[in-house]
Order: structure tokens, then C-alpha cells, then sequence
């Protein structure tokens, strides 16, 4: 990050910026259960640092409770997307909040790769926030000393034509909000960065502009993640009222004896009970990644197999979800249901 920004940094000040590890800050407060009827406080822990846009998210699927009888969530940054699944394995974390696909990007392939591998964890909840990338800077820098704009290269990409028209120099850092912090906290006027309105509120910097990106149509989605074995022995509270904007949505993944060329049989048996899928995806199968068939024709063949990830209209117990999931299994060589929750659009 120094060298990004042209800086000369001593330990000391590397110790200083970042001795609070994971996420760079001190672990929050232990609530007092005994002022809130003796229940804890919810535990989610969430991938990114201060002013991450999964900081935003986790606050916003679960706000403070209004009851007295729930004290304020414990809102617990982790610095890889392994480590949230980790603290809901390990008891550290009741809930997870993690990045599943972006509307202009893409899905995040890893999150798959990892719900595929943790077979008790499952998605409890979905959350789609617009996103909202803010132009930052020191607050009393002119905006006429900026030189450079800095920023993860997903969100440069993002806004490509605004950086354009600035005639600023641009730069590719590894995070957003420690690019954020830095800049607060060593007090570099010459430099903005492109993050969030709630590092904007971390770290003390002003918004030269909000809604910097390129397209209004840019939205982030968010998985809630749990596990299975004890969905409704934590009692939460996340900010996803059962109403018109909110849909039952479930995900299912499974693998074909076939391949890509059976995937029409799998789709047939949900279009043939009135099943929407409103999501195909697929991953490499880690179990089986290559697999060798002989063809009459052309001999040994060998081809990549994969994992095919389903999202449906509907809850898993359903009657007409429940009977296609049923047939499903029947011709997959596995089938797992990942979750079947609520949506909600933010």
C-alpha cells in the first residue's frame, strides 16, 4: 500500500495501522446479556475490513434490535472469505455475511467453491443492496490537489468513464477501505479514493461525489450464511420483513452423470412443475474435475466435469419445488439443497 501511494513508512506506523488484525480495528465490546433478559448479542462475522461494502451489508441485514430483550449485534470483521466460514464452524459466529454476485461483474466464484465444501453451512438469507461507489477524500483537501484516484480494480472498472473525464492518474490497490484508511490516517491531500459511504463515516473522509460508478443499474448481492444443524437455535433478528419486496428463493447444486449435455433433463423437470429457475451457474466438480468416457467413434475421451448451481422461485418444502427436487436426486449423481431463505431487496 505504501509504495502504491509513494510513501515512506516505518514499522511502527505498519504496527500501528494494522495491529488490529483481522480488518484493522480492535475486536468490539463483550454486551452485557444480563441488561438485555439474559440473551446475547448475535455474532456476524463478515469478509472485508472497515468500510467494506460487506460491513454495510451486515448492518444492514441486522440492524439493532428494537427489543430490549436483544442487545446490539457483534458486527466481527474477517480478512478472507475462508475465515467467516471458519467462525461459523469454530462457534465464533452465529451468522456470515459474504459477497455473492455482483449485477455488472458477476458471480463470486469462490463463495460457491466454499459452500460446496462446508456441507454445514447453509444460506439462511439474501440481501441486494445498490451499490454506491463515493469518490473520498481528506476533508479539507481542495478538490483542485487531487493527482491520483485509488481503488480495487473492481470498482475502477466500475468507473472507467468518470475516472476518464477526472484526467487523474488511477491506481490499483488490493482494498478499498485500507487504501481509505491510509489516506486518512497519514493525511494524503493529493489522493482520493474510490469506496463506500460507510468508510467515508470510518475514517473521517468527505464525499466529493456519491454514485461514481458508470452504470445505475449496479447492484450487489449478499448470502447470510448459518449452519444447517442449527438454524433456530440462535434466535436472530435480521432486518428482512416478510413483505410484497421480499421472495422465497432456494438454491440447490448438483452434479450429472453426463455433463453439460443432460443439464436440458435437469431443467425439463422444473419448467415441467411449474419450478422458475432464475439462476444457472456451474463450478468445477473437485470431487470428480475430469472424467474419461469411451466413444465408439473417437475412442478414449476426456472432458471437465462440473457442479451446476440452481437458484428457484419457491421454498424447498413447496409441493412443487419438493417433487422436483425429489426427481432431481433421482438422476444426479448429487444433489444438495444449499439453503432455502427469503430475499430482500435493500
Amino acid at each position: 500500500m505504501a509504495s502504491k501511494l509513494g510513501l515512506e513508512i516505518t514499522i511502527a506506523d505498519l504496527e500501528r495501522l494494522f495491529r488490529w488484525a483481522p480488518g484493522g480495528h480492535p475486536p468490539p465490546p463483550a454486551a452485557d446479556a444480563a441488561d438485555h433478559g439474559g440473551r446475547p448479542p448475535v455474532r456476524v462475522a463478515y469478509q472485508g475490513g472497515r468500510g467494506s461494502y460487506c460491513q454495510e451489508a451486515a448492518a444492514k441485514a441486522f440492524p439493532p434490535s428494537s427489543s430490549w430483550q436483544r442487545p446490539p449485534p457483534l458486527i466481527i470483521p474477517c480478512s478472507e472469505m475462508e475465515e467467516a466460514f471458519a467462525a461459523l464452524e469454530d462457534g465464533a459466529a452465529d451468522r456470515a455475511v459474504v459477497p455473492a454476485e455482483n449485477s455488472v461483474d458477476g458471480p463470486v466464484p469462490r463463495n460457491l467453491d466454499l459452500l460446496l465444501r462446508h456441507p454445514h453451512i447453509c444460506i439462511v438469507g439474501e440481501l441486494v443492496l445498490p451499490v454506491n461507489h463515493c469518490l473520498l477524500s481528506l476533508p479539507q483537501a481542495p478538490r483542485s490537489a487531487l493527482r491520483r484516484v485509488v481503488s480495487h480494480p473492481q470498482a475502477i472498472s466500475h468507473c472507467r468513464d468518470r475516472l476518464r473525464a477526472l484526467h487523474l492518474r488511477v491506481e490499483e490497490v488490493a482494498s478499498a477501505n485500507d487504501a481509505a484508511r491510509f489516506v486518512a490516517e497519514n493525511r494524503i491531500a493529493d489522493t482520493a479514493v474510490i469506496g463506500s459511504q460507510i468508510a467515508a463515516r470510518e475514517f473521517g473522509l468527505r464525499v466529493l461525489e456519491n454514485n461514481f460508478q458508470d452504470l445505475a443499474g449496479n447492484f450487489n448481492r449478499f448470502f447470510q450464511l448459518g449452519l444447517a444443524g442449527s438454524i433456530g437455535a440462535v434466535v436472530v433478528e435480521p432486518n428482512l420483513d416478510d413483505n410484497d419486496n421480499n421472495k422465497h428463493k432456494t438454491t440447490v447444486a448438483f452434479s450429472l452423470e453426463r455433463g453439460v449435455s443432460d443439464l436440458f433433463r435437469a431443467m425439463w423437470i422444473f419448467e415441467s412443475r411449474g419450478v422458475r429457475v432464475t439462476r444457472v451457474d456451474h463450478r468445477p466438480n473437485r470431487s470428480n474435475p475430469v472424467r474419461v468416457e469411451e466413444r465408439e467413434e473417437a475412442g478414449e475421451f476426456a472432458r471437465f466435469d462440473y457442479v451446476f448451481v440452481l437458484d428457484l422461485d419457491g421454498t424447498a418444502s413447496d409441493t412443487n419445488v419438493e417433487a422436483a427436487l425429489a426427481r432431481l436426486k433421482e438422476i444426479a449423481g448429487f444433489a444438495r439443497v444449499l439453503g432455502s431463505y427469503t430475499c430482500s431487496l435493500a
